[in-house]
């Protein structure tokens, strides 16, 4: 039985707005076809992750402030949920937002924050309580998908099972084993801004995959993309557009091309023909 009709505004993520509107185009479609009614305030900017990250508490905020203005705003205009297509947004806007006010001795903020975080849902998470809303999905061919699980996803905001569970459940698409689903992809709080030399070399600091300890994160292990060659599949998915165009840069700096995709892209190319263009 279809759940009733939600509220849901969405926080593009910053990432997605540069790098990959296609993926906001997608969750937006999987929304309006779970029985989502949809909206976006654009005076939103970025969830403040990077300074965070990288130990600004005050510039993190500076750079939140206008989210969570937005979001606010949201809410309060009848928005019940705040939607967000990356489990590293999603997890510093539930989890950190308060911190990193508080930090930023904006304890008002912090309050504020908090609220917000109770409503906010990253994307496979609200799919999953929408279930029953979501109509038969169909791949016109048959896909062979490696899933990567982002850090953040799984190590903060404690989202595991659900975004296989939406992969399960689209004919067509045949998750493939990958040894290396939940490990880091490299990019771990900005490491990869570091350059790819320093990402390889904490990776493999003692001659193995295992890697140096990366400040903020319990994952110590680089996504092994020698295993991809072995399990052939047609496509790596994931949560995060961050850490599917660092594999994809990986991978292409290793000379062996991977396809990366959202997971929204992949389960919106298999919504029925003119599902969620209301």
């Amino acid at each position: 039985m279809a759940e009733s009709e939600v509220r849901a505004t969405l926080l593009v993520t910053c990432v997605v707005d540069v790098v990959a509107p296609e993926v906001g185009e997608a969750t937006v479609r999987l929304l309006r076809a779970a029985g989502c009614e949809v909206s976006c305030d654009l005076a939103q900017t970025c969830c403040g992750r990077p300074a965070w990250d990288a130990g600004f508490p005050a510039e993190a905020a500076a750079v939140a402030r206008p989210t969570l203005e937005a979001l606010e705003a949201e809410l309060e205009a009848g928005a019940e949920v705040v939607v967000v297509p990356a489990g590293s947004c999603a997890a510093m806007v539930r989890q950190s937002w308060p911190a990193m006010f508080e930090a930023a001795g904006e304890r008002l903020a912090a309050e504020r924050a908090r609220l917000v975080g109770g409503h906010t849902r990253e994307l496979s998470e609200l799919l999953a309580e929408r279930n029953g809303s979501l109509p038969s999905l169909q791949l016109v061919r048959s896909t062979r998908v490696a899933l990567h699980q982002s850090c953040h996803l799984r190590g903060e905001h404690r989202v595991d099972r659900q975004p296989s569970d939406l992969l399960d459940r689209i004919g067509g698409c045949q998750t493939v084993e990958w040894p290396s689903a939940i490990a880091c992809c490299g990019f771990a709080d900005g490491l990869g801004a570091e350059g790819p030399e320093r990402v390889e070399r904490a990776a493999r600091a003692d001659g193995t995959d295992r890697a140096e300890p990366v400040i903020g994160t319990e994952i110590d292990l680089l996504a092994d993309l020698d295993a991809i060659d072995a399990i052939e599949p047609d496509l790596v998915v994931g949560c995060d557009t961050a850490c599917l165009v660092h594999l994809r840069g990986r991978a292409e700096a290793a000379g062996r091309p991977i396809e990366v995709r959202h997971l929204a892209e992949v389960a919106a190319e298999a919504l029925p023909a003119g599902a969620g263009w209301r």
